[in-house]
Formats: C-alpha cells, sequence, structure tokens
C-alpha cells in the first residue's frame, strides 16, 4: 500500500502482514483489524480494532470517538492471536 490517506473510512477491514510505503494519514475513521510489517508515516484516529506496525513515524488521536488501539513493536506477539477461519472450525 502506497500513498497519502491511505484505507480511511473502511468498515470490517483486516489487513494480515500488510506493507505500507510512504503512507501518511492512514486509518482514519475506519474499523480495522491490522498486522502491518514495516513503518507507517503517520495512523490518525483509527475508529475502532487494532493496529499492530512495527514503528509508527506519528499517531494521532485528536478525535474522542477514536477508541481504536495501536500497538507499535512486538509483532511476534502479536501475530501469535491470529487464527485462520479453519483453525476456528477445528
Amino acid at each position: 500500500m502506497v500513498g497519502t490517506q491511505p484505507l480511511c473510512y473502511c468498515k470490517n477491514l483486516k489487513l494480515i502482514d500488510c506493507e505500507m510505503v510512504d503512507t501518511d494519514l492512514a486509518f482514519e475513521k475506519s474499523e480495522v483489524d491490522a498486522v502491518i510489517t514495516t513503518k507507517v508515516d503517520s495512523i490518525k484516529n483509527p475508529l475502532s480494532g487494532r493496529i499492530c506496525v512495527p514503528e509508527a513515524g506519528e499517531v494521532i488521536m485528536d478525535d474522542q470517538l477514536a477508541k481504536g488501539e495501536v500497538m507499535i513493536g512486538g509483532l511476534k506477539e502479536v501475530k501469535a492471536t491470529y487464527t485462520t477461519l479453519s483453525e476456528k472450525n477445528a
């Protein structure tokens, strides 16, 4: 994923091991569960869910309705919590 303001205003967005390059102001007002494998320049006001990144240049949380969680670093532990649909049904 490349660009300014990517993946804003999304619902039920799920990203697994996604690479983001030169991305800023990402995920604004989005309902998202994401594991990002590269640095994100900035993340702004995720509405809900969890975003896991190894590094973020800036996290902007200036909207009271934005309740999304941004976890920086520790991706190995976070990745272990994700399961595939087949694992859930087993």
